[in-house]
Order: C-alpha cells, then structure tokens, then sequence
C-alpha cells in the first residue's frame, strides 16, 4: 500500500475534521482520499475516524497515530525538497581550454533541458584526470588517443600567411629548403600528451628538423603571439585556426588527431555526457566523432 498516500490523507482530513475539506487540502479527490484512509485502517487493523457524526472525528487508536503520521508525512516532505534540490546541483565537469564560451554555453543549456545543470573548469590534459581522482569534478573530457577516444579533432599546421599547397609538410620547414628565417612549430598545451606531441617530435627528428624548431608553449596564446609576429605555425584544430584569423592546412607526413573520453566517478554522469549530450559536447571540441 502508499503508506505516505494514506497517511498525508489521514492528517490532512484530521485538520480539517472533514473528508472533502481534507482531500482538498492533500489536493486528491474525496473518494481518493477515502480509499486511502481505508486502505491504512485495513493495514493497522484499527479505525483512525469515528464515521458516526457528521465531522471526522479522530478514535482513541486514531489519536495516537497521528503524532507518527505527521512525522512521516514531514518526512516525505523534507525528502522531496532534498530530491529537487540535488537534481539542482551542478554537476562540475573538467574541460579543454581549447572549449569556446559560446559551445559551452549551449551545452549547459541543452543539458538544463535534460534538469542536468553543468558548471565547466578549464583545465590542461593531465590535470583534467586528476581533478576526476580527487573529486573535485564529477567528469572530465580526457585527453586519449584517436582511435579510443567518444570524439576525434582533426589537427593541421595554422599560419598567418596562406599556405601554398593543400598540406603542409614538416621538411619544406628546414632552413636550406625555405631560403629564408626558420619557421617555428608551436605545440599548445592541449597537444603536449605523448599520443600527439611525440608523433610530432618524431616526424621532426625524421625529415631533420632541429630540436628548436618544435617548441612546446607554455599557453594558446603565447603560441598564437608568437605566430602572429612571424611565419611560424601552431598545431591545432581548424575551428581553433579560424577562430584566432589564421590559415589551416593537414600536416602532409601524418594524420593527426586529438582524442577525448570521459572519467566520472558515476556511471551515470558518463553515459550523460557520452550518450544524449554527446553532440554538443563534441562541438564544444570541435570535433568529429570516433568510430
């Protein structure tokens, strides 16, 4: 049986000393609120109204349960403002910096429409698993390889100038190829994880490039400075290229990606942000999803 249903019925015809005045007051329909009552008399095995007047009058058992059933019903209560509340509670979710105000802004208000309120922390790579560990944030967008990751982000070689051919390739790079400065590769934080940053290094290192050459920089927007004073190039996405008013190609020596998973504690946090939210929080990457 509804052992709350009764009883809130049971106290509000109490109140009132009246079944129709009651069941208004719990906001059920009289007969409803008749049934429960029953149901609760038939439960206890006792009669909680004396049904001989006009009013409901409480019994002697009725008097004595009605203490417990005001407990209950407060219960109940206090337990249903304690639920809407916590569905109210953001969930803190660890992002890329690389994620753009406007992106963000339009998942936390799709995932609102879900009654899932986000609050985003910008954060580098390692970092982002991290604050998963230490309970700091319910999620985080980790940085994984291509391959094993919900979505993919295409990477390519940004510059202020238009590139020449359809790709860019690292050996046109070398100081007695281009005739002129040596031209810098920037790596932003975002990419400085082995699965991306090391197949960089490695394609350098092959076509003969100078260690110099590829440089890690400490932030995007010490990498977009430095490109915007000079021919060098930054590793990035093509929505990151048009956003900063730069020139994208793919590098011509490898097919590079970054990757992205989830880490939640919860289950449930994950297959929100993997599943019903999982194309906005791929446009706030900026990417392709992963087969």
């Amino acid at each position: 049986m509804d052992l709350v249903g009764g009883c809130r019925a049971f106290v509000s015809v109490s109140e009132t000393g009246s079944f129709t005045a009651g069941a208004a007051l719990a906001r059920i329909p009289q007969p409803v609120a008749s049934r429960r009552i029953a149901a609760l008399e038939r439960h206890f095995g006792e009669r909680l109204f004396d049904r001989s007047t006009r009013r409901a009058r409480l019994t002697p058992f009725g008097r004595d349960m009605l203490p417990s059933a005001q407990r209950l019903v407060q219960l109940a209560d206090t337990m249903e403002h304690d639920a809407k509340r916590a569905r109210l509670r953001p969930m803190r979710v660890a992002v890329p910096d690389t994620c753009g105000v406007r992106e963000l802004a339009e998942l936390a208000a799709e995932a609102r429409a879900l009654e899932v309120h986000l609050e985003f922390r910008a954060a580098p790579p390692a970092e982002r698993a991290e604050l998963v560990r230490t309970q700091e944030v319910r999620a985080a967008l980790t940085a994984v390889p291509a391959g094993e990751g919900v979505w993919s982000v295409p990477l390519g070689l940004a510059a202020v100038a238009p590139p020449a051919g359809r790709v860019v390739h690292l050996e046109t790079l070398r100081t007695g190829r281009s005739g002129g400065p040596r031209r810098r590769v920037w790596i932003q934080p975002e990419d400085d994880v082995p699965h991306v940053r090391d197949r960089v290094l490695r394609v350098r290192d092959a076509v003969g490039l100078p260690p110099a050459q590829v440089v890690v920089a400490g932030s995007l927007t010490s990498a977009a400075a430095e490109v915007f004073g000079s021919a060098d190039l930054v590793v990035c996405s093509a929505a990151q290229a048009v956003e900063l008013g730069l020139h994208w190609r793919p590098i011509g020596e490898l097919d590079l990606a970054r990757g992205f998973a989830v880490a939640a504690a919860l289950g449930e946090d994950a297959d929100r942000l993997r599943t019903v939210l999982r194309a906005a929080v791929g446009r706030c990457l900026g990417a392709e999803e992963a087969a």
